[in-house]
């Protein structure tokens, strides 16, 4: 499995195929196709995805980005 940049970054209406939450990671597989997982249940299927991933877009840093910054008066 190796670590790619997507051409196309995830969006809202990208969802979750395990429960349909906002998907932050998009998987594509050796056989074809592409799975979308929400942080969640990619940390939970990672180890069965790794043998079946051409390429993983990972985006779940975004979860934890620092918010912008405010101004204060």
């Amino acid at each position: 499995m190796t670590a790619t940049l997507a051409p196309n970054p995830l969006s809202a209406l990208d969802r979750c195929d395990r429960c349909g939450a906002q998907a932050y990671v998009r998987v594509a597989l050796l056989s074809g196709g592409e799975l979308f997982f929400c942080g969640h249940h990619f940390a939970e299927f990672k180890p069965a995805l790794e043998a079946q991933a051409a390429s993983v877009h990972d985006e779940t840093d975004r979860l934890i980005a620092e918010p912008p910054a405010t101004i204060e008066d």
